[in-house]
Order: structure tokens, then C-alpha cells, then sequence
């Protein structure tokens, strides 16, 4: 299966890319060496990421400043879609935020 290893291992590298680099400079280098192996693979899959990555490199690679992520947003976000969802909607917007600071604030 030299195909599955060759995409396994550029999940890898570019989790490893994240993982292991410090300074934002060499995090843009190696992600565009990174973005170039992918369009040489050929994986279709992995083009979707790499164009991603392509179109929002400035906002992606100020991770390597703090190393901070926008995951607890992201999360909050997910709670508030499932606190709607629970009541099918919502009516009445004034609740709805009045709830929200009651249960999350």
C-alpha cells in the first residue's frame, strides 16, 4: 500500500510542521515545501488542505507566534449550535442570549 504510506506520511509532516517549529519564518518555509510535496503526490484529498493553507497562510503561520489556536471558540461555538438545536430554533433572540449568558457566562 505505498499510496497510504505516502499520505500518512504527509498527515505527519504536517502535523509535525505545527508540533516541532518555533519561529514563524521557518513555519512558512516548511509549510510551502510541505504544499509542494502534496501538489507533487497528486492526492486530491490533500489538495483541499493545501489550498486552505494556500488562501490563509498569513492567519495560519501567527500560530507560530503564541502557538495559540482558535479551538476554544470553535468549541463554544459547537455548544451554542446544540443549545439550538435542543429547542429546534429560536423564537425569541432576547432569550435565547439571556439563556446563553445563564447557562455559559
Amino acid at each position: 500500500f505505498p499510496d497510504l504510506k505516502k499520505a500518512y506520511e504527509l498527515a505527519l509532516e504536517l502535523s509535525n510542521i505545527f508540533t516541532t517549529t518555533k519561529e514563524k519564518i521557518y513555519g512558512l518555509t516548511r509549510l510551502a515545501k510541505w504544499h509542494e510535496k502534496v501538489r507533487q503526490s497528486g492526492f486530491k484529498s490533500f489538495n483541499t488542505v493545501a489550498r486552505s493553507i494556500e488562501n490563509h497562510y498569513k492567519t495560519i503561520v501567527n500560530y507560530f507566534d503564541n502557538r495559540s489556536t482558535n479551538a476554544s471558540a470553535e468549541s463554544f461555538n459547537a455548544k451554542i449550535k446544540a443549545f439550538r438545536a435542543q429547542f429546534r430554533g429560536v423564537r425569541n433572540v432576547e432569550f435565547f442570549l439571556y439563556r446563553l449568558t445563564q447557562l455559559y457566562a
